[in-house]
Formats: structure tokens, C-alpha cells, sequence
């Protein structure tokens, strides 16, 4: 019934093994990836006809995570798996990127790749069993895919490279000073098709090695794939792409010149009009069948392809006359907004972020319930592209994928920055609202985070600056590599190749590929020349940041203090009784971890003092021989009894309260009365002995022993 075919090796320290023919059958091409005991199941269809008219390459990936692969059953009210995550949007994203430049150039057939994590070991990340199932899926799927591409995640410890470090090495990782490398490649036989990393300053060269060794660590899971498909492919789908020479010769003879003066327009939304304008021109000359040829959109960006690469390879002209390592001029400032904890403005050319922190308490954290456990970030960063930052209209919606990606890229530059939380104990969110878009927007998030932060009041250990990388890459073999790419460069250029980082160091880089060809070479040119511009970046936003606030006068104030584990329970209370009556009397916010760190906030430093003695009172230990105040709330025939050390009572016998015989304590006290008492111990059942008389009741010395002596004689 079954025609099952199974293939595995030894992967690092686990069995890899790649399934096909028993589940899902009805998909063109379905695999079932396992890696130690995390299994993902990737199915691959298309469709065997394009849709009349359609001008690009329909690829959808959705990668899912089902709970049930962890044992666990989703929170929420309805108890099932809703919309997609943040990680799972940014892991489909990490299957699709370096698939799509793979596919036969032409082939616009709508394509669906869909990733479900079946098993989670709590060991393996999924993330990447998901992108070796989908490549071995779509090798044997029969679609005209260029691959299969591999994958490997690498660490860095202690000088030496790690392949597929566990989930607990690198959870969490800014707080580990023995991991400083989270790095995802993906690749080809012969080529590095996607870098996603998150990095705590290492060099360049560093960066490059881990790269290499990434690639160099796939390459057994390249060939296990096609040890596969020589049993399992399908026979490849009978596509042939159209010959668009004649059309590209047409539309070159009708608006070449044109488009070249177009591209030597330096201003964007001029230059967008002239780009309009040739391509009407070239419309209104062709014929009717021409019109009609589906390959009509992507011969014209064929056409701007060419102009913009040739001027660049050729003639090392850029379309706004930049040097091939020049960055655009940069403006930045800050304090903008004033009731904002924390706000820049940062201008680089046509790019434009205006950035804004906003500090809070522990109970802003975000909550995250992940597969491999739940657990809270104290660092939000959020990014808005809206319509008019492109001079565009469209609808306004949730964040789509490119928002989350771009926002987790500037998150993982800046996190590796931040104080612990032991020093700054604030939950702190940033959000870049993308007010104008020419290239690059997700660097200027960085940079313009970065200086929000600081303005904030922020104690980032130091500034941090991005830039993106271009790349144009002829067949002849000749290259040039470019330094803070336009929208245009992007688009119409073989290479993305972001770079973050400080002065000392590289904290994010991520780099899509759209030819296989990239050599060490050309990245080793490509980091050296980010570098450059990143520095030249940091100078130029230090400009700014002799305005920066000390700390906002609007943020909360927060103190921590550390109690013992076996002291929560007292200051929380029955109920939570003790720690209400703490907040409500104090007026300040209390959070209170499972490891003992309390966190005390508010605005007004006399409630976070009240809130803090409050708790100290609680917790801390009377001294043997200490002199405290205390209250007296009960008398009885042998003594009384003094609160005196928060909501700790004791014993002032009758024979302590003076030096004379009394016939009951009432002949000197009366309840609520306040008294001096010093701390004499605890008798053999833990009960703590209290003395008044050898303590001056007027001023709350000790009294000396001579004096003590005299007066009882």
C-alpha cells in the first residue's frame, strides 16, 4: 500500500532521516524531516497552469507549530492554534528566502510549501528540520527548482563554532556571556543563499568563518537530499520558459534612452514619474499581441534591470551619484516629543524613522508561549511601514510579514546591547514608525533605536548603526558592491546584505541572495566596506546625542531588591492579602519574580521608599542586642507584648520593663503605646525576649550597666 522510502545519516551530534511515500500522498512532493526527536512534515503543491495575466511568481510558505508536537494544549480561550505567530511568520519567511530566487527564472505557477512541526524533542529547534523538509520536498515534487538548498544553525563558544547548538544554549541568550552567536545559513552545493543571524560584537572575520563553516556543515544534508530524490522524484514538470528577446529588444528600441535618463534623476518620486512615463511610452508602441504577453512586466524590469546594472558595473555610476561606498547624508535628533520617555528622528537621504521608547514595568512584559516553554521579553520592538512613507495609497492593516521581519531584524541588533535586568529593570518598547522609505528602512530603525534608547535614559553599553549592503553581479563574471542601497539598488540588484552592529562589533547581520555565485571573496568585500559605513554612520549619529535626556521626567521609577525564595510566600501573604495591603498603602506597583527579585514602581520615589521598607520590614532579621521602636499591643499578667520589627511581636517580661518591682505592667503601660526595646534573644522554644529597662526610654540609647546596676541597688 505503502511505497515508503526512508534515507538518514549522522548529523553532529544527531540522526538526521528524511521520509517520503506513506504520509500525504496526494501532495506533489511530502517529506517528513527528523532531526533527534523533532519531526516537521513539509508538503508541496502547484499548480500545473498559471493564471492568465499573472506577472510574478506566486510562492506561498506557511510554517506551522502545533502544540500537541510539545505535549502542550494551547492557551487562549478557545484552546486551538489561531492566526500565525511572530515565530512562525519569521520562519516561513526563512523557508521562502532562500528557495525563491531557485526556481527557473520565468515559472509564475502559484506554489504552496507548507511546514508543520509533528514533534518537538525540546532539544532540536524545528526551524531548521522545516527548511531541510521543504527543500527535500520541493526536490521531489518535480517542480522546476534549482536546489535543494540545506540548512544549519551555528554557535559560537569560547573561540570555537558549534553546529545546531540545543534550544537551552541559546535561550535567552543575552544574558549567557559564553554564547555570543545565534547564526542561521542556508545554501546551495556550490553557494550561501541566506544568512539570519544574532551576534554580540564579533568581528568580521569571525562573522565570515561562521558563514563558512555553516556551509561547509550542510553539505552532508545536500547530499542526503539527493540520495533521496534518486528514489523518490517525481519526473520534473515539461516547463520552458518563454523567449522574451524579441519583446526585451522591442521595449529596449522603444524606451531604452528614456529609462537610462530616468535612472539619472537623483530625487525618487521625480524619478518614479519619469520611470512611469518611459514605460507609457513603450506601452503606446507596442502592438496589441505584445500587450498581451504576460512577460510584459517582468521584460520591462528586465529593461531597468540592465540600465541600472550596466551604469554601476560599467561606469561605477549610482542612480543618485553616489561613489559605490558612499553613504547618503544623515540628520539626527532627538527629544522630539515630549511626553515620550524616549524619541529620535533619523533622516539618511530619502529613509526616514522616527523612533520612539517608551519605558515600563514588569507588568508590560510580554508574555510568550512557545513550544518549548512559556516565558516573558522585557524587550519589545515594533515597525510600521505605512503607505505614505512610499507616496503610496493602500489599505492599513495588521503588520504583515515584511513588518514583522524588518522589526525582528533591528530587534536582534539592538538587543545585544541592552543593560541586564538586574541594572535596568524596565520593560522597554520601541516602535519605528517608517515616515519616508528609499532603501534601507530597517537600518534606520537601528540606528534611530538606538538613539531613542539613549534618549530614553537607557544605559545601552554602546551606540548601534546598520547598513545595508547591495550587490551587482554580472554573468562576465565582474562585480561591484555597494554601500546603503536605494529601493531601486534593491530591487533591481543580486544581493541584500544588511549590517549591524557598534564600533567594537557585528550584533545582526542578515544577507538574501538572488544568484548562485556569492564567493568568500565578495563578502569578505561586501563586510569590510559595512563596516566602513557603519562607523561613518555611529560618527555622524553622535552628533545628536549631546541632547540626549538624562532619563525622562514621564517614566516610572523602579527599585529591585532581592529577597530570599522562602520569603515570598510572607510578603505576598494568604490570598495575596500582605502584598495588596503593601500596594495600596504605598501607592506604588509591586512585581514580584519566582526567584526572589521584587521590582517596585512608580513616580513618586516617597511610595517605592514606603513599598521597600514595607517589604524589608517583612523579610529581614531582628539583630540580636539591636534596639528597635516598637508598639505595645497586649498586656498581660507577666509582661507585654511590643510589636517592633515590622509585624514581629516579643515578650518584654515584667522584670524587663523597669528597675523596680512592679505589680503589673498596666502600672507603666498601656496599649498602643510606643517604647524603646532591645533584642535579648529567643528563649528555647524560638520565642524572642524583649528589655525596656536598659534602654533610655526617651532618647533610644542603651544604658550603660553602671547605671543600670545603681538604679536596681
Amino acid at each position: 500500500m505503502f511505497n515508503q522510502i526512508k534515507k538518514s545519516i549522522q548529523w553532529g551530534d544527531e540522526t538526521l532521516t528524511l521520509e517520503t511515500g506513506k504520509i500525504a500522498r496526494q501532495a506533489d512532493g511530502s517529506v517528513i524531516a527528523t532531526l533527534g526527536e523533532t519531526s516537521v512534515m513539509a508538503n508541496v503543491t502547484f499548480a500545473k497552469a498559471p493564471k492568465p495575466g499573472q506577472d510574478f511568481f506566486p510562492l506561498t510558505v506557511h510554517y506551522q507549530e502545533k502544540y500537541y508536537a510539545a505535549g502542550k494544549i494551547p492557551g487562549g480561550f478557545f484552546k486551538r492554534e489561531a492566526r500565525p505567530t511572530e515565530r512562525e511568520t519569521l520562519i516561513s519567511r526563512l523557508i521562502d528566502r532562500p528557495c525563491r530566487p531557485l526556481f527557473v527564472e520565468g515559472f509564475k505557477h502559484e506554489v504552496l510549501v507548507m511546514a508543520t512541526v509533528l514533534s518537538h524533542d525540546l532539544v532540536n529547534d524545528p526551524d531548521i528540520v522545516a527548511m531541510i523538509a521543504a527543500s527535500a520536498a520541493l526536490t521531489i515534487s518535480g517542480v522546476p527548482f534549482m536546489g535543494p538548498i540545506g540548512a544549519a544553525r551555528v554557535g559560537y563558544s569560547n573561540g570555537a563554532y558549534t553546529l545546531n547548538p540545543a534550544i537551552d544554549e541559546l535561550h535567552d541568550i543575552r544574558n549567557k556571556s559564553e554564547q555570543r552567536l545565534d547564526l542561521v545559513v542556508a545554501g546551495t552545493k556550490d553557494a550561501v543563499m541566506m544568512v539570519e543571524s544574532e551576534a554580540y560584537e564579533l568581528s568580521e572575520d569571525e562573522i565570515l568563518g561562521a558563514v563558512v563553516f555553516a556551509h561547509e556543515q550542510m553539505q552532508p544534508v545536500i547530499d542526503l537530499i539527493i540520495d533521496l530524490a534518486e528514489d523518490a522524484a517525481k519526473e520534473p514538470f515539461d516547463f520552458q520558459p518563454a523567449d522574451t528577446s524579441a519583446l526585451l529588444a522591442a521595449v529596449t528600441a522603444l524606451g531604452g534612452e528614456d529609462m537610462r535618463a530616468a535612472f539619472a534623476i537623483r530625487t525618487k518620486q521625480d524619478r518614479v514619474a519619469a520611470i512611469d512615463a518611459a514605460v507609457a511610452k513603450i506601452k503606446a508602441g507596442l502592438t496589441e499581441e505584445q500587450l498581451a504577453d504576460s512577460s510584459l512586466g517582468a521584460v520591462i524590469k528586465q529593461l531597468e534591470s540592465d540600465v541600472l546594472r550596466s551604469d554601476i558595473v560599467k561606469h561605477g555610476r549610482r542612480i543618485d551619484g553616489r561613489g559605490l561606498d558612499e553613504v547618503r547624508p544623515i540628520v539626527s535628533e532627538t527629544g522630539l516629543l515630549p511626553r515620550a520617555h524616549g524619541s529620535a528622528l533619523f533622516t539618511r537621504g530619502e529613509t526616514q524613522g522616527l523612533v520612539v521608547t517608551t519605558l515600563g514595568t514588569g507588568d508590560d512584559e510580554q508574555f510568550i508561549d512557545a513550544l518549548h516553554g512559556n516565558f516573558k521579553s522585557n524587550f519589545l520592538l515594533h515597525y510600521n511601514f505605512p503607505p505614505y512613507s512610499v507616496g503610496e495609497v493602500g489599505r492599513v492593516g495588521s503588520p504583515g510579514r515584511r513588518e514583522i521581519g524588518h522589526g525582528k531584524l533591528a530587534w536582534r541588533a539592538l538587543q545585544a546591547v541592552l543593560p541586564a535586568n538586574t541594572d535596568f529593570p524596565y520593560t522597554i518598547r520601541v516602535v519605528s514608525e517608517i515616515t519616508e522609505s528609499n532603501g534601507s528602512s530597517s537600518m534606520a530603525s537601528v540606528c534611530g533605536g538606538s538613539l531613542s534608547m539613549l534618549d530614553a535614559g537607557v544605559p545601552l553599553k554602546a551606540p548601534v548603526a546598520g547598513v545595508a549592503m547591495g550587490l551587482v553581479l554580472e554573468k562576465d563574471g565582474s562585480w561591484a558592491v555597494l554601500t546603503d542601497i536605494l529601493g531601486d539598488e534593491d530591487h533591481l540588484g543580486d544581493m541584500d546584505f544588511k549590517v549591524a552592529g557598534t564600533e567594537a562589533g557585528i550584533t545582526s547581520l542578515q544577507m538574501d541572495i538572488k544568484v548562485a555565485g556569492i564567493t568568500p571573496e565578495i563578502m569578505r568585500k561586501a563586510l569590510a566596506q559595512a563596516r566602513t559605513g557603519r562607523l561613518h554612520i555611529l560618527g555622524e549619529m553622535a552628533k545628536s546625542l549631546t541632547t540626549a535626556n538624562a532619563f525622562s521626567a514621564h517614566a516610572p521609577r523602579i527599585e529591585t531588591m532581592q529577597i530570599p525564595t522562602d520569603k515570598i510566600r510572607e510578603v505576598i501573604g494568604s490570598g495575596g492579602k500582605v502584598i495588596r495591603e503593601i500596594v495600596e498603602t504605598s501607592g506604588a506597583k509591586v512585581d514580584i519574580n519566582d526567584d526572589g527579585t521584587i521590582k517596585i514602581a512608580s513616580s513618586n520615589g516617597e511610595a517605592i521608599k514606603k513599598a521597600y521598607d514595607m517589604i524589608w520590614s517583612i523579610v529581614a532579621e531582628p539583630e540580636i542586642n539591636g534596639i528597635y521602636k516598637g508598639t505595645v499591643v497586649k498586656l498581660v499578667d507577666f509582661g507585654a507584648f511590643v510589636n517592633f520589627f515590622g509585624k514581629r511581636d516579643g515578650l518584654v517580661h515584667v522584670s524587663q520593663i523597669e528597675n523596680r518591682r512592679l505589680n503589673h505592667p498596666s502600672d507603666v503601660l498601656k496599649e498602643g503605646q510606643e517604647v524603646w526595646v532591645k533584642l535579648l534573644g529567643f528563649d528555647d522554644r524560638g520565642k524572642v525576649r524583649l528589655s525596656m529597662k536598659i534602654v533610655d526610654q526617651a532618647t533610644g540609647e542603651e544604658i550603660a550597666k553602671e547605671e543600670t546596676s545603681e538604679a536596681s541597688e
